[in-house]
Protein backbone atom coordinates (compact mmCIF):
# COMPACT_ATOMS: atom_id res chain seq x y z
CA UNK A 1 0.00 0.00 0.00
CA UNK A 2 1.32 3.51 -0.92
CA UNK A 3 1.15 5.79 1.87
CA UNK A 4 1.97 9.86 1.74
CA UNK A 5 2.31 12.19 4.51
CA UNK A 6 4.02 15.75 4.24
CA UNK A 7 4.90 18.31 7.62
CA UNK A 8 6.97 21.42 7.25
CA UNK A 9 10.26 22.05 9.82
CA UNK A 10 11.29 25.63 10.82
CA UNK A 11 14.39 25.36 9.33
CA UNK A 12 16.35 25.70 6.42
CA UNK A 13 16.43 22.46 3.90
CA UNK A 14 19.94 22.40 4.12
CA UNK A 15 20.11 21.98 8.04
CA UNK A 16 17.17 19.20 7.15
CA UNK A 17 18.74 17.20 4.89
CA UNK A 18 21.72 16.40 7.17
CA UNK A 19 19.87 15.79 9.58
CA UNK A 20 17.86 13.29 7.58
CA UNK A 21 21.14 11.55 6.17
CA UNK A 22 22.49 10.96 10.21
CA UNK A 23 20.36 7.27 10.39
CA UNK A 24 21.59 6.90 14.35
CA UNK A 25 20.38 10.81 15.10
CA UNK A 26 17.15 10.15 13.04
CA UNK A 27 16.44 7.05 14.33
CA UNK A 28 15.43 7.98 17.88
CA UNK A 29 12.63 9.86 16.21
CA UNK A 30 10.43 7.30 14.87
CA UNK A 31 8.43 6.52 17.81
CA UNK A 32 9.15 3.15 19.12
CA UNK A 33 12.48 2.57 17.12
CA UNK A 34 15.98 1.92 18.11
CA UNK A 35 19.06 0.99 16.57
CA UNK A 36 20.88 -1.68 18.09
CA UNK A 37 23.67 -2.01 15.46
CA UNK A 38 25.90 -0.42 12.47
CA UNK A 39 27.93 -2.59 9.63
CA UNK A 40 29.68 0.67 8.91
CA UNK A 41 28.43 -0.05 5.53
CA UNK A 42 25.25 2.23 5.39
CA UNK A 43 23.39 -0.34 6.69
CA UNK A 44 21.19 -0.24 10.23
CA UNK A 45 19.80 -3.02 12.71
CA UNK A 46 17.16 -2.00 14.28
CA UNK A 47 14.03 -2.56 16.65
CA UNK A 48 10.63 -1.07 16.54
CA UNK A 49 7.92 -1.89 19.24
CA UNK A 50 4.24 -0.55 19.02
CA UNK A 51 1.31 -1.43 20.59
CA UNK A 52 -1.92 -1.25 19.07
CA UNK A 53 -4.94 -2.49 21.02
CA UNK A 54 -4.50 -5.68 22.24
CA UNK A 55 -1.77 -6.53 19.66
CA UNK A 56 2.09 -5.50 20.52
CA UNK A 57 4.20 -6.16 17.32
CA UNK A 58 8.15 -6.55 18.16
CA UNK A 59 9.84 -6.17 14.84
CA UNK A 60 13.58 -6.36 14.23
CA UNK A 61 15.15 -5.83 10.90
CA UNK A 62 18.02 -3.56 8.70
CA UNK A 63 17.44 -0.30 6.91
CA UNK A 64 19.52 1.35 4.23
CA UNK A 65 19.78 4.38 2.49
CA UNK A 66 19.40 3.21 -1.19
CA UNK A 67 19.86 6.66 -2.67
CA UNK A 68 21.00 10.33 -1.58
CA UNK A 69 20.47 13.33 -4.06
CA UNK A 70 21.21 16.21 -2.12
CA UNK A 71 20.72 18.49 -5.80
CA UNK A 72 17.19 17.34 -5.01
CA UNK A 73 17.01 17.06 -1.48
CA UNK A 74 15.56 13.53 -2.07
CA UNK A 75 16.24 10.19 -0.24
CA UNK A 76 15.11 6.63 -0.93
CA UNK A 77 15.14 4.33 2.36
CA UNK A 78 14.38 0.58 2.43
CA UNK A 79 13.52 -1.06 5.63
CA UNK A 80 12.59 -4.64 6.59
CA UNK A 81 11.78 -6.67 9.34
CA UNK A 82 10.11 -9.54 10.94
CA UNK A 83 8.00 -9.52 13.78
CA UNK A 84 9.97 -11.28 16.98
CA UNK A 85 7.12 -14.43 17.40
CA UNK A 86 7.00 -15.18 13.85
CA UNK A 87 3.70 -12.82 13.45
CA UNK A 88 4.03 -11.37 10.17
CA UNK A 89 7.11 -9.22 8.63
CA UNK A 90 7.33 -5.84 7.10
CA UNK A 91 8.86 -3.96 4.43
CA UNK A 92 8.51 -0.49 3.22
CA UNK A 93 10.59 1.57 0.81
CA UNK A 94 10.58 5.27 2.15
CA UNK A 95 10.99 8.29 -0.54
CA UNK A 96 11.47 11.47 1.19
CA UNK A 97 11.65 14.47 -0.35
CA UNK A 98 12.69 17.81 1.04
CA UNK A 99 11.87 21.45 -0.54
CA UNK A 100 12.77 24.97 0.68
CA UNK A 101 8.99 26.63 1.91
CA UNK A 102 9.25 30.09 3.25
CA UNK A 103 12.33 29.90 6.13
CA UNK A 104 11.56 26.39 6.05
CA UNK A 105 11.59 23.43 4.90
CA UNK A 106 8.43 21.21 3.15
CA UNK A 107 8.94 17.49 4.03
CA UNK A 108 6.61 15.01 1.81
CA UNK A 109 7.26 11.37 2.58
CA UNK A 110 6.02 8.34 0.01
CA UNK A 111 6.09 4.95 1.73
CA UNK A 112 5.45 2.18 -0.03
CA UNK A 113 4.52 -0.55 2.94
CA UNK A 114 3.69 -4.35 2.53
CA UNK A 115 2.79 -5.97 6.14
CA UNK A 116 1.53 -9.21 7.03
CA UNK A 117 0.66 -11.13 9.79
CA UNK A 118 -1.01 -9.62 13.07
CA UNK A 119 -0.53 -5.94 11.85
CA UNK A 120 -2.00 -6.72 8.60
CA UNK A 121 -5.28 -7.27 10.28
CA UNK A 122 -6.14 -3.44 11.23
CA UNK A 123 -7.07 -2.64 7.09
CA UNK A 124 -5.51 0.44 5.30
CA UNK A 125 -7.76 2.96 6.92
CA UNK A 126 -6.29 2.58 10.08
CA UNK A 127 -2.68 1.89 8.92
CA UNK A 128 -3.13 5.34 7.24
CA UNK A 129 -4.46 7.01 10.29
CA UNK A 130 -1.94 5.30 12.43
CA UNK A 131 1.35 6.33 10.03
CA UNK A 132 -0.17 10.01 10.14
CA UNK A 133 -0.39 10.14 13.93
CA UNK A 134 3.23 9.01 13.97
CA UNK A 135 4.37 11.29 11.15
CA UNK A 136 2.96 13.73 13.26
CA UNK A 137 5.58 12.96 16.96
CA UNK A 138 8.56 12.21 14.61
CA UNK A 139 8.09 15.47 12.63
CA UNK A 140 8.01 17.52 16.30
CA UNK A 141 10.98 15.50 17.88
CA UNK A 142 13.02 16.42 14.47
CA UNK A 143 11.67 20.14 15.03
CA UNK A 144 12.64 19.64 18.27
CA UNK A 145 16.23 18.28 18.14
CA UNK A 146 16.99 20.81 15.57
CA UNK A 147 16.17 23.78 16.77
CA UNK A 148 18.28 22.35 19.73
CA UNK A 149 21.38 20.95 18.06
CA UNK A 150 24.68 22.98 18.88
CA UNK A 151 25.57 25.49 15.39
CA UNK A 152 24.38 23.39 12.55
CA UNK A 153 24.06 19.73 10.58
CA UNK A 154 23.72 17.20 13.04
CA UNK A 155 24.05 16.29 16.95
CA UNK A 156 23.56 13.62 19.14
CA UNK A 157 19.27 13.47 19.40
CA UNK A 158 18.25 15.59 22.38
CA UNK A 159 15.03 14.13 22.54
CA UNK A 160 13.63 10.80 21.34
CA UNK A 161 10.42 10.36 20.15
CA UNK A 162 7.88 9.58 22.46
CA UNK A 163 6.78 5.73 22.77
CA UNK A 164 4.26 4.16 19.83
CA UNK A 165 1.92 3.66 22.40
CA UNK A 166 -1.23 1.94 21.44
CA UNK A 167 -4.10 3.34 23.47
CA UNK A 168 -2.99 7.56 22.38
CA UNK A 169 -2.47 6.29 18.99
CA UNK A 170 -5.89 4.42 18.56
CA UNK A 171 -7.27 7.38 20.18
CA UNK A 172 -5.49 10.15 17.71
CA UNK A 173 -6.03 7.89 14.25
CA UNK A 174 -9.99 7.01 15.96
CA UNK A 175 -10.43 11.03 15.36
CA UNK A 176 -9.33 11.40 12.47
CA UNK A 177 -11.24 8.53 10.98
CA UNK A 178 -14.71 10.21 12.50
CA UNK A 179 -13.60 13.26 10.63
CA UNK A 180 -13.55 11.73 7.59
CA UNK A 181 -16.94 9.89 7.92
CA UNK A 182 -18.53 13.16 9.11
CA UNK A 183 -16.76 15.14 6.01
CA UNK A 184 -18.54 12.26 4.16
CA UNK A 185 -21.83 12.60 4.88
CA UNK A 186 -22.45 16.03 6.21
CA UNK A 187 -19.97 18.23 4.12
CA UNK A 188 -20.50 19.44 0.73
CA UNK A 189 -18.74 16.72 -1.43
CA UNK A 190 -15.25 17.68 -2.40
CA UNK A 191 -13.14 15.66 -5.47
CA UNK A 192 -9.90 16.74 -4.18
CA UNK A 193 -10.99 15.01 -0.36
Amino acid sequence: MILQNEFEVAAPVDRVWAYFLDVPNLAPCLPGASLVGDDGNGTYEGRVVAALGPVKLNFTGTAAILSADETAHRMVLHAAGSEARGRGEAAMTITATLAPVGRGTKVVVDQDLTISGAAAQFGRGMIADVTSVLMTSFAECVQYNIDNSAGGGTATAVRAAAPASGFAIGVRAAVMALRRVFARFFLPYDRNR
